[in-house]
């Protein structure tokens, strides 16, 4: 994969979408990475905040940033194997 302006490896933009819409997304992108590569989400839906670091706790997966920009959250995300 090549890397994306945010220094990740792939970019996923759940921006309109509500839970549990970001989650799956996410859940089916992570399958198509590799370990250690690095998944920037883009959400709109506040739930993210909650949703996304217990995704990573449960799937092992390192949450490496995570801040709000305007209305917007983001995340970073190191895949685990």
């Amino acid at each position: 994969m090549q890397e994306t302006q945010t220094g990740s490896d792939a970019e996923l933009d759940t921006r309109g979408l509500y839970c549990p819409e970001p989650i799956m997304l996410m859940h089916n992108k992570v399958r198509d990475m590799q370990a250690g590569q690095v998944l920037h989400v883009l959400a709109s839906d506040p739930a993210t905040t909650r949703d996304i670091p217990k995704f990573c706790g449960f799937l092992g997966h390192e949450l490496i940033e995570q801040y709000e920009s305007g209305d917007e959250y983001h995340y970073r995300i190191r895949i685990d194997a």
